[in-house]
């Protein structure tokens, strides 16, 4: 695997433990959580730059939020007992289409 796709991956899961620890944060009143958003966030953008030196940055956005969408309903159903419908998955299912063809047929490379 590319470093920059690697740098990409660490960037996904920051951001998911991120915005995972924002619900948890309730608010930024919880000082733990809190620091998990900052530090999450702060390192997901970090590792989305150095990935930027090697992908495009339109299809390294797509696979950060499209990846980071589906990962992030996982946790809310898994974690925050949330419940998905019908429609919901459908729509990631069209998103993780999205991110395959990305990967499969995308030839965009940063310059």
């Amino acid at each position: 695997m590319r470093t920059e796709y690697v740098y990409l991956l660490i960037a996904i899961i920051a951001e998911v433990m991120a915005t995972s620890s924002l619900k948890a944060s309730q608010s930024f009143t919880r000082l733990l959580p809190s620091l998990v958003v900052i530090v999450g966030y702060g390192a997901a953008f970090y590792f989305l730059s150095l990935s930027l030196k090697g992908i495009g940055v339109g299809v390294a956005y797509a696979l950060w939020s499209g990846i980071g969408i589906v990962l992030l309903s996982v946790v809310g159903v898994v974690v925050f007992g949330e419940k998905i419908d019908l429609p919901a998955v459908i729509g990631f299912a069209l998103i993780v289409a999205g991110v395959v063809i990305l990967n499969l047929y995308s030839n965009v490379v940063a310059h």
